[in-house]
């Protein structure tokens, strides 16, 4: 009986780990905590572009480990935090530097006519912004603070609870079908 219990708690978390993997995964096409829909993002540098995705990296860091009766769902990336719980980032000289680098390789991304002045179309229009935003970050005073907002992709929530507790349940069911047979012509 005892081999049995814990083959059926390894179907679970087994089942569990797989199912919430995807879940987890699929926040970031949903660009939402399940029903919780990230803030938008006001920065120039990435138009229309999916939230938390720039290179995949966050996405893909997402691991999980079992124990004989756990499943911990976690990610390495430093930022990773700063992402799901949101919070706030001191502006450091460093970040100013970085922000000027990023404006001067955006200004001299714009296309330019024979005369030497910018050209007027989508391209340098969206590179302007993309200049103007970075112009902006590097001004900010040392010291002041960046605001990140909150964007679970991790985490409990109303839907996890109903997954785990409808994994159990269907494996549950399973096991008692299996157990208990029942065979009317029997004697």
């Amino acid at each position: 009986m005892g081999n049995e219990i814990q083959t059926i708690v390894k179907r679970i978390l087994k089942d569990i780990q797989v199912d919430l993997a995807d879940e987890f995964d699929r926040n970031f096409e949903r660009q939402a905590f399940f029903s919780e829909a990230w803030q938008r993002r006001i920065s120039p540098t990435r138009p229309g572009g999916h939230i938390l995705v720039d290179t995949g990296n966050l996405r893909r860091s997402i691991q999980s480990r079992t124990t004989e009766n756990s499943i911990t769902f976690y990610t390495t990336l430093p930022y990773a935090a700063i992402h799901n719980d949101g919070g706030e980032i001191v502006v450091t000289e460093k970040m100013k530097r970085y922000f000027w680098y990023r404006y001067y390789s955006a200004t001299g991304s714009f296309g330019r006519k024979k005369n030497g002045s910018r050209r007027n179309d989508k391209r340098t229009i969206q590179l302007s912004d993309e200049a103007e935003f970075w112009k902006f970050m590097a001004l900010k005073k040392k010291g002041t603070k960046i605001v990140i907002p909150r964007r679970r992709f991790l985490g409990v929530s109303p839907e996890v609870e109903e997954t785990v507790r409808s994994i159990i349940e269907e494996n549950l069911e399973g096991y008692i079908e299996d157990a208990i047979n029942f065979d009317i012509n029997e004697k």
